[in-house]
């Protein structure tokens, strides 16, 4: 890893951030992927082609999977992984709660990961075995020890109508166990917040590579525990992700067995 890919990574972020944040106000133009609850915007597809056209330019020879955009071949070995915009029903409201997140993957590990929060102007940086950032300050995960002192996020399947797979038993059985479960609507925030120690820890049922790949790493980075609902590694590619601060880790995963057996 070099000064470049973090520059890059970290100016693209916050030049895209700016640009969904002074056009929050505005009128939306919104589409469906797929199912009426999956909507996009055109802000996705702007602030998507501003990162990647910035990281193409800097690395031509790097893949990039991006949300939208879907996959640009590479042939350095290495991948980029971009959201440009979680939190888009949030967005496409008028809510001020979304963030861009854009993660390098080196030899198949996530080695880079940046999340920019531009409501709040607060710029999360990761790099493997360098720690995880908020600005200068160095993040760790919270001290929680037990689930039922924790405060837990989750979001849901959107496909939700469709599925019996919709993860409402789960959050009923944490709701119960917990000290209160949070659904706000951004995979990466979550993240984000649990490397800070804002929340104790974080499970989804189905999510993106776009959307757990910046932030799993500033978990780890922060001192935290992330796998797949069973207690395994994490596929980036097909994710379904429990993030917490170790300390909780394993009550959560029982919690899971127990509701999905």
């Amino acid at each position: 890893m070099t000064f470049l890919e973090r520059r890059v990574a970290i100016d693209a972020a916050r030049t895209a951030g700016r640009l969904l944040l002074n056009e929050l106000s505005g009128s939306r133009r919104i589409s469906y992927k797929g199912t009426p609850t999956n909507l996009v915007t055109e802000m996705d597809a702007r602030a998507e082609a501003l990162i990647t056209e910035r990281i193409h330019a800097a690395f031509a020879a790097d893949a990039i999977l991006a949300e939208e955009g879907g996959a640009r071949p590479g042939r350095s070995g290495r991948r980029w992984i971009v959201d440009p915009l979680d939190g888009t029903t949030n967005y496409a409201h008028g809510v001020p709660l979304f963030a861009v997140s854009i993660a390098l993957e080196v030899d198949q590990r996530i080695a880079l990961g940046v999340v920019y929060d531009p409501n709040h102007d607060e710029l999360f940086v990761a790099e493997r075995g360098g720690g995880a950032f908020l600005g200068d300050e160095r993040l760790a995960v919270s001290t929680t020890a037990g689930l039922g002192e924790s405060l837990l996020a989750t979001g849901f399947p959107y496909t939700i109508r469709e599925t019996t797979d919709t993860n409402l038993a789960e959050y009923a059985a944490f709701s119960l166990r917990a000290r209160a479960v949070r659904r706000l609507g951004s995979a990466v925030l979550y993240l984000a917040w649990v490397a800070a120690g804002r929340f104790d820890g974080y499970w989804e049922l189905r999510v993106g590579p776009w959307d757990v790949a910046a932030g799993a790493l500033l978990v780890e980075e922060a001192g935290g525990r992330v796998t797949d609902l069973r207690g395994d590694r994490l596929d980036v590619d097909a994710p379904a992700i429990v993030a917490s601060n170790g300390r909780i880790h394993n009550a959560m995963l029982s919690v899971l067995k127990e509701i999905r057996k």
